[in-house]
């Protein structure tokens, strides 16, 4: 459903502007609401169409609080979750928790992941995508999951 890697900017305010490609989407979807919340093992921001979180918040609180690691991991990203409205101009308005998290400025990255998008910062998302390239060259041993894949 999302696809992509789009540069855009972000006002003082913390609101941009969903582009077309993924507002379209977005609007048939949920009606334009989202929730936004942060990724705990990259510095960036998931954003979810409310019916696709609904599940995945479901799957999160169904696991083992009791565990000091899940208890974390429910903290932080149920904790950070924050419903969000694309506005009748087809903005997001992110609160400031939100952006401090993922060091959000003026020129940001959104990617698509399938069922969601990413937002990141547009210097960490630079340094990511190099060290992920980096990372897949040619002497990278891929993990099994990967290799069952006809591209």
């Amino acid at each position: 459903m999302f696809r992509g890697v789009q540069h855009i900017n972000m006002d003082a305010k913390g609101r941009l502007a969903m582009p077309t490609r993924q507002r379209e989407p977005l609007r048939a979807l949920c009606e334009g609401q989202v929730v936004a919340t942060i990724d705990t093992q990259v510095t960036c921001l998931a954003i979810y169409p409310l019916p696709v979180w609904e599940v995945i918040e479901k799957e999160i609180q169904d696991l083992p609080s009791l565990n000091p690691a899940v208890k974390r991991f429910q903290r932080l990203v149920l904790g950070y979750a924050t419903d969000l409205e694309l506005d009748s101009s087809g903005r997001l308005l992110l609160p400031q928790s939100l952006r401090d998290y993922a060091q959000l400025d003026k020129s940001v990255v959104l990617i698509g992941q399938g069922n969601k998008l990413e937002l990141w910062s547009e210097s960490l998302w630079l340094a990511e995508r190099d060290q992920a390239l980096r990372d897949s060259g040619p002497d990278a041993v891929l993990p099994a999951e990967l290799m069952s894949l006809k591209l």
